[in-house]
């Protein structure tokens, strides 16, 4: 039970009510994820292909994944090209953007073979997180942005000027598949 406020001593007052800046402003993330199981799973559907059609027939292609890159291995230029199509097309059915793969330049391989390696991109590099930043800042919304690791967070006061800042950033010309996650209010 609890004791009676005596007279003549000092207590500090408990806060009934939560006053306007106390609570957390309206914010959103956005990020650069690719599903890697997806990815796994086009790489294993294209290495099926590879293995039943006509014009891969005795060849040396392949292609597989480790980590945040693919490997392909091809005969020559013109099988190269093929397994390109054959990527986008197994990737784009799996819902995954071909946007946010970084083809390297070809090599010379062993057996006059052919290999490139493609990096997934993950994550908001240090360069686009600038860009988008300068973009937001320019636009003259009422919302802030900041960069947190390979995300970035925007905030604002009301719930439409981040739904503006999200329509301005997807008007935005930028090949690398962003998605914005963690709505909060």
């Amino acid at each position: 039970m609890p004791q009676p406020l005596a007279i003549g001593r000092r207590h500090t007052p408990y806060r009934i009510c939560a006053c306007a800046e106390d609570l957390p402003l309206p914010s959103f993330d956005i990020v650069s994820r690719v599903d890697l199981a997806e990815v796994d799973n086009a790489v294993a559907g294209i290495n099926r292909e590879i293995a039943t059609r006509f014009d891969f027939k005795g060849s040396k292609c392949t292609i597989a994944r480790h980590e945040g890159e693919m490997q392909l291995v091809a005969d020559d230029d013109l099988k190269l090209k093929q397994l390109h199509e054959l990527l986008k097309v197994h990737l784009t059915r799996r819902k995954v953007e071909p946007g946010a793969l970084e083809y390297g330049n070809p090599e010379k391989a062993a057996g006059n073979t052919v290999r490139q390696t493609i990096v997934l991109r993950q994550g908001i590099d240090a360069t686009l997180g600038r860009q988008l930043m300068r973009e937001i800042k320019d636009s003259k919304l009422k919302v802030q942005p900041a960069v947190q690791g390979g995300e970035l967070r925007i905030t604002g006061k009301k719930r439409d000027d981040l739904q503006a800042a999200i329509t301005l950033i997807r008007g935005l010309k930028i090949e690398q598949p962003l998605q914005y996650v963690n709505f909060r209010e």
